[in-house]
């Protein structure tokens, strides 16, 4: 592997979609989360963070070092305890004092040393625990990871506005059933018109070496941004697309200019309302001689 990302990023995500459901609310009928007070549509950074988990897991097929810790049906304890096995340390024999050499009850957990062992393996081998972070002291204690790279929600730029809609069929499932009582309208559905969202990123240098978060992890995950729409399609989700990637490059580790001021440069606004598609809207990315010293924008989308 690459060496681990020795600079510090911010960056921009802007992502649409057209006649979807970008991320439904299980507390409230699977409608499209929205701000209660502004109206504003709502992406969560858990929401965002499977679809990248989702892509990688694609592109490299949980080949060695590529492997996703969250993932669809994985049982978060087994794979710490085989990460264990792998170490070949047996968890239900292990010292509990060197000194006299007592064993303690078994339990399954690691402890000390172990731990930290535990916890090097899962970073070097799952992408999302060296990117993301994780909480592995569930049961087979690996510790716990605060990842390098944080997203927040992402937050429409206008206003949404949830449709609903009717479902019909027209074939019977069950034959116990009379025809009658199973087509007709059977389901509803949930999309919004359309919605512009805008994500913040941050990606920590001095995280990255304490969970070997490498220049080419950081390649894939821009990568992951780009492209995480375009193998996530559903009848639920409408057309969904990663619109716009700005990417501010600090010079150090610790950056060089406060995060929010650099958002701030990015300028997303309507040219007119109700909007329907990206072209209705006009972006505004400030050029290299704008940004404070020691930061260089990169527009990767």
């Amino acid at each position: 592997m690459t060496k681990t990302v020795e600079n510090r990023y911010d960056f921009v995500l802007l992502f649409d979609v057209k006649d979807g459901n970008p991320n439904g609310d299980p507390d409230a009928g699977n409608l499209p989360r929205v701000d209660p007070e502004t109206g504003h549509g709502l992406v969560t950074d858990v929401c965002l963070k499977r679809k990248v988990r989702n892509f990688v897991q694609l592109k490299k097929e949980c080949s060695t070092g590529y492997d996703i810790f969250v993932k669809e049906k994985a049982i978060l304890n087994k794979q710490i305890r085989e990460g264990y096995e792998a170490l070949k340390i047996n968890l239900s024999e292990s010292p509990k004092d060197k000194k006299d050499g007592e064993k303690r009850k078994t339990k399954g957990e690691a402890q000390g040393s172990e731990v930290e062992k535990g916890c090097a393996y899962m970073c070097k081998n799952y992408f999302d625990i060296r990117t993301f972070g994780a909480v592995m002291s569930t049961g087979a204690n690996a510790g716990q990871v605060r990842g390098p790279v944080q997203l927040t929600f992402a937050r429409s730029i206008n206003q949404v506005v949830p449709l609903e809609h009717s479902l019909t069929v027209c074939a019977a499932r069950m034959e116990e059933k009379t025809i009658e009582e199973q087509i007709g309208i059977q389901a509803r559905k949930f999309t919004i018109p359309y919605g512009l969202y805008r994500c913040h990123g941050f990606i920590s240098a001095p995280l990255a070496a304490q969970t070997g978060f490498t220049e080419d992890d950081l390649k894939l995950f821009w990568e992951a941004l780009e492209n995480m729409f375009e193998h996530d399609r559903s009848a639920a989700r409408g057309q969904m697309a990663a619109r716009k990637l700005v990417v501010f490059q600090h010079d150090s580790p610790m950056g060089n200019a406060p995060a929010h001021k650099l958002f701030d440069l990015v300028k997303v606004t309507a040219n007119s309302t109700p909007t329907r598609d990206f072209s209705d809207y006009k972006i505004v990315v400030p050029k290299q001689d704008a940004m404070p010293q020691g930061v260089k924008i990169i527009e990767m989308l």
